[in-house]
């Protein structure tokens, strides 16, 4: 966006009026020649399409907000706004209607209104000229010249309370011209009202960003860097926050909450692990999982490669537990393996492990290597006396009495079948590489234990696979929805379960599963089940349609520089996509190398942003339990361009409340009333500052006297409605006065002694009373959200009937009593 700065600081500011009174002008001498030049000029130009970027003042994207907004509704379903802020810009707006009074609210206040409720535009950002920190936040949002006439002409002495800047306030007094061409700006699709007109910046506002393919734009933060070969990052559960990154040549890292990495591993297993430097090396170290109760038991498993007797290749898997003396390191002499498989080839080695919602280790295997799965009749995979290419599922809580040390759960699909392994869960896979468990839908929990995994094809297709238990998946039978084995795949008791999506290897030749996205920071994600493939770098998403359980691909690209123009933020990664992670919190990342080696230390672990939609703020925050570190931190040092510093803040928001110079006068006094109906002073009182008092009771005290003052206006109606009551009541109360003035004389001359009467207590001031301790008693009553859509109609008939009131109070000379009226020592006038 072009942006037009104050004409005082810039000249160009004070030249828009100029050129305009010019260009008018000058339209009247065109001869019909140049103009039709002018016009071919201007069809020549290519139009650009306008690329929306919805951004707040606090260099975020917009929200919708979590309550529903009594102020400034028109962006209560989605701006910058929440319910504090919006009852903060209200506050502000009374104070100056409170200066300004009826008549200036009847001419100015929905003009006023509109102003400064573009704090919660989606595009705040724009029209405060917000969007890089180079440049001063503007005090007055940017107002489309016709609407600038149009405020100017009939509000301008009301600049002076939107705006301390002296430029703007002498400019707006002296010439309404170049008063608006120094709030304009040269893009107007950015202006005031023009921003809500734009169908180009309103068209699917708060959705995910779309290129002109429909391609998801999302844009990316940095986490960690100089990792080799990063294979892996899981959190455990425990509710510390704490990433668990393990790199390919056995050694497991522990980040921070602050991102920070403890300079000594969690784990090292460096000298058991067998990988290579060789570009592409598959064997290493490959899967982790903690145990559902680590938190109490300290238990988590890994699976790698190792190397016996120089020459056979197996996987292992194994369980250790975490170090009594440190809970950021693993015991090294705890392992004990659990499951060894002998590999036959060098290749297509698997690793996954994760806990499924059911408490049981799931474990993926790869077919044992080579091309097309050449082992045994059917290969490893279609055989379930094997192992390899199947989903495991044991119960490691507990061992069997063969000495082995884990039992098969009772509902495994093939427990009692001869011509099976009762660890296989399913099988027919090929290499699974990354899988996951969905966590369900924050609010419906739809799709709770779900596991996808992406497995990686052959020759042609590689595809994405929700696991079922008994289910075969097709390999080598089938590769994606096609076959690869023509006997195999026409063979009628296949009963093979398709894959939910695959693909071509003009897109990607080696699949990493991902996430189905459940985070809080980015509503827009929930639902996508996000993945990529490793060779191409590309980062796909698949969204379900949950009537008929489809899933369409969502084409996933980084967003441009515009789109992602947000502090901290990059558009760009490594291309090679090693594995995605999930955090405690549910937010989605993944691990990216520019070489894949195991000693190549240019591994980076990604978060995933959505730049056009946030949570609301304070919604996501988290409380993760402390970490007891006992050795040295690393702290972060980011590596990737980011195309703003993450330091870099706007220089200053617009003012949050109205300073006065001097406490504006009172017209009247609350000493001495005058009537028994007047009791609630009519006058708006404006509001003034108190010095800011130490003690937390007088701080107390100072905020119910201001919330007392608020409500006045709202007991001004209650006091003018009962004072007709009393009024139409006085003429029967001195009929009845004289009635009993003569029963005293009688009981006088009776000999009766006469009472003390009370005094009399005015209908009006106990209808105040009880209004003001109710008005104290809900002194948040800005959060409740019921003041701002009373106090407009209250305003008007407050001081229309106070005119009125005034003839209709009659004096008397009835004794006046101070009582405590509140807790805070605000004392009320009682007759």
């Amino acid at each position: 966006m072009t942006r037009t700065r104050d004409a005082a600081l810039h000249p160009r500011g004070a030249c828009c009026a100029f050129l305009r009174v010019e260009a008018g002008s000058a339209k009247k001498t065109l001869r019909i020649a140049e103009l039709i030049m002018i016009v071919a000029v201007v069809l020549l130009i290519p139009v650009q399409q306008v690329s929306p970027h919805p951004q707040c003042l606090d260099f975020q994207p917009p929200f919708k907000p979590p309550w529903h907004l009594e102020f400034c509704t028109q962006y209560e379903q989605f701006g910058c706004c929440d319910q504090k802020t919006d009852n903060m810009i209200a506050e502000r707006y009374w104070d100056i209607i409170d200066l300004l009074g009826v008549q200036g609210y009847e001419l100015c206040g929905d003009m006023l209104k509109e102003i400064m409720c573009q704090e919660c535009s989606p595009y705040a950002a724009h029209l405060y000229d917000a969007e890089d920190p180079y440049t001063p936040v503007r005090e007055l949002p940017a107002l489309c010249y016709g609407f600038c006439s149009e405020f100017h002409s009939k509000c301008h002495h009301t600049v002076k309370y939107l705006t301390q800047n002296k430029v703007l306030q002498e400019t707006c007094e002296r010439d309404m011209s170049t008063f608006c061409s120094m709030v304009d700006v040269a893009d107007q699709d950015y202006c005031y009202p023009n921003v809500l007109e734009s169908t180009d910046l309103n068209n699917n506002l708060g959705e995910v960003v779309e290129d002109r393919r429909g391609c998801l734009q999302l844009c990316l933060t940095e986490v960690a860097n100089g990792l080799r070969n990063p294979v892996l990052m899981l959190h455990s559960h425990d509710e510390t926050h704490r990433m668990f990154i393990a790199e390919q040549v056995g050694f497991v890292w522990v980040y921070l909450r602050d991102g920070s990495r403890l300079e000594q591993p969690f784990l090292d297993m460096s000298g058991d692990v067998l990988t290579t430097p060789w570009f592409g090396d598959e064997r290493g170290f490959l899967g982790m999982a903690f145990h559902p109760r680590y938190r109490d038991n300290g238990r988590f498993f890994i699976y790698y490669s190792i190397l016996v007797n120089s020459r056979l290749e197996k996987v292992r898997v194994s369980e250790m537990r975490v170090s009594a003396q440190d809970m950021n390191m693993a015991d090294p002499h705890s392992e004990r393996v659990v499951l060894e498989i002998e590999e036959p080839a060098a290749n297509h080695n698997g690793g996954q492990l994760l806990f499924g919602l059911d408490g049981y280790l799931y474990i993926f295997t790869g077919d044992g290597g080579k091309a097309g799965d050449p082992f045994g009749k059917y290969g490893n995979a279609q055989n379930k006396t094997a192992l390899l290419g199947k989903v495991l599922r044991i119960d490691v809580d507990g061992s069997d009495a063969d000495g082995k040390h884990y039992r098969i759960p009772p509902d495994n699909p093939f427990v009692g079948d001869p011509g099976a392994r009762p660890e296989v869960y399913a099988y027919g896979v090929r290499n699974m590489w990354r899988c996951s468990v969905d966590r369900g839908d924050p609010v419906s929990r739809y799709g709770r234990g779900r596991i996808f995994c992406g497995d990686v094809g052959q020759n042609r297709y590689e595809e994405i696979d929700i696991i079922v238990p008994g289910g075969n998946y097709g390999w080598r039978a089938k590769e994606g929805f096609e076959c690869y084995d023509l006997k195999l795949c026409h063979n009628s008791s296949l009963n093979d379960i398709l894959p939910i999506f695959a693909y071509g290897h003009h897109v990607g030749k080696s699949v990493t599963g991902g996430y189905v996205y459940r985070g809080c920071e980015s509503p827009n994600l929930n639902g996508l089940y996000i993945f990529g493939d490793f060779m191409s770098g590309r980062v796909m998403a698949l969204q379900e349609d949950k009537k008929t359980g489809n899933w369409k691909e969502k084409s996933v690209c980084m967003g441009d520089k515009k789109t992602c123009s947000f502090p901290g933020l990059i558009n760009h990664h490594h291309k090679f996509i090693i594995s995605f992670a999930e955090d405690e919190a549910g937010e989605l990342y993944f691990l990216a190398t520019s070489y894949p080696s195991t000693m190549s230390p240019f591994g980076t672990v990604f978060k995933f942003v959505d730049p056009s939609r946030r949570a609301p703020p304070g919604k996501c925050k988290q409380k993760p339990l402390p970490v007891k570190v006992k050795g040295k931190k690393i702290n972060f040092v980011p590596r990737e361009l980011t195309l703003l510093d993450t330091n870099e803040k706007p220089t200053r928001p617009p003012p949050k409340k109205l300073k006065f110079t001097t406490k504006p006068p009172t017209t009247t006094s609350q000493a001495e009333p005058t009537s028994t109906t007047g009791s609630v002073n009519n006058t708006l009182m404006p509001k003034w500052k108190p010095k800011t008092p130490k003690d937390k009771s007088v701080i107390k005290k100072n905020k119910l006297k201001k919330t007392l003052i608020k409500h006045k206006v709202l007991n001004k109606q209650a006091s003018n409605a009962q004072t007709k009551k009393t009024t139409s009541k006085q003429k029967s109360t001195k009929q009845s006065k004289k009635k009993k003035t003569t029963v005293k004389i009688l009981n006088n001359k009776k000999g009766k002694t006469p009472q003390k009467k009370k005094p009399l207590r005015n209908s009006t001031n106990q209808t105040a009373i009880v209004n003001l301790k109710t008005a104290l008693k809900t002194r948040n009553n800005l959060q409740d959200n019921k003041l701002h859509t009373k106090r407009t109609l209250h305003l008007k008939k407050a001081i229309q009937k106070q005119h009125n009131v005034k003839k209709n109070n009659m004096k008397t000379n009835v004794p006046v009593k101070e009582t405590d009226a509140f807790n805070n020592g605000t004392k009320l006038k009682q007759y």
